[in-house]
C-alpha cells in the first residue's frame, strides 16, 4: 500500500525570508514524522531558498503550479522545464486554479503530461465544490476530473 502524502501549500502568502523562517520552524516536526511522504510547495519565489533548507531532510520540494508548454510567449506562467532542476513535484489541478482561473479538467490534464515530461512528479488535486456536494454530484465531478 502506498505511503499516506503530506503537502504543505501555503498559497500566495509569505516573502522569501518568511517562507525560510516558516520551514525552519516546521522542518523538525515534519521529519520526526513517520510513515507518510512529506512535501513543501512554497510560492516560486521562495523555492531556491527554501531548496536549501531542505537538502538534508525527508521532506521533498514541490511547486504550487506549471504552465503546459516549456518556453514561449507565456509572461507570468512558469514551465515544468523550469523547475525540473530545483524541485520533483507540483501541485496540478488546485480547486482555486479551477474556480478562480478557469482552470478546465483538459487544462490540466496538459499540466500532468507536460510536468511528466519533464521528469517531475505531479500531484493531481481532484475535488467538487460544496454545491457539487450538497446537490449529491461528489461521484461525478470527481470521476470526470480523473477522466
Amino acid at each position: 500500500m502506498r505511503k499516506p502524502l503530506i503537502a504543505a501549500n501555503w498559497k500566495m502568502n509569505t516573502t522569501p525570508s518568511e517562507a525560510v523562517d516558516l520551514v525552519k520552524q516546521m522542518l523538525p516536526a515534519l521529519d520526526a514524522v513517520s510513515g507518510v511522504e512529506t512535501r513543501i510547495c512554497p510560492p516560486f519565489i521562495s523555492l531556491v531558498a527554501v531548496s536549501q533548507l531542505l537538502r538534508q531532510s525527508r521532506v521533498m520540494l514541490g511547486a504550487q503550479n506549471a504552465y503546459y508548454e516549456d518556453k514561449g510567449a507565456f509572461t507570468g506562467e512558469v514551465s515544468p522545464l523550469m523547475l525540473s532542476g530545483l524541485c520533483r513535484y507540483v501541485i496540478l489541478g488546485h480547486s482555486e486554479r479551477r474556480s478562480l482561473f478557469g482552470e478546465s479538467s483538459q487544462v490540466v490534464n496538459k499540466k500532468v503530461k507536460a510536468a511528466i515530461k519533464s521528469g517531475l512528479k505531479p500531484i493531481l488535486c481532484v475535488g467538487e465544490s460544496l454545491t457539487d456536494n450538497d446537490d449529491g454530484r461528489t461521484e461525478s465531478v470527481v470521476t470526470a476530473q480523473l477522466k
